[in-house]
């Protein structure tokens, strides 16, 4: 059992840090204001479904982090 859940542990945090480098940075959006409105227009519905969805992701996997860290401190 403790095997099982310290091999989840790793894998979840691994998934987390690649979602983590996968999101784009706050200053990301500045360059929307220089390129134009046809990027806001088109690029930016595409580029929001996206980071909406590793934002989400980031959160789920996060939580199961910390849920997975308890139990197998609570099991040791």
């Amino acid at each position: 059992m403790l095997a099982t859940m310290m091999t989840l542990l790793i894998i979840d945090a691994i998934v987390l840090i690649v979602l983590v480098l996968l999101q784009s940075g706050k200053s990301a959006g500045l360059s929307g204001a220089i390129s134009g409105g046809a990027e806001q227009l088109f690029g930016k519905q595409k580029a929001r479904g996206i980071d909406a969805v590793l934002h989400r992701g980031t959160v789920i996997t996060g939580t199961l982090f910390f849920i997975l860290t308890f139990a197998l401190a609570y099991l040791l």
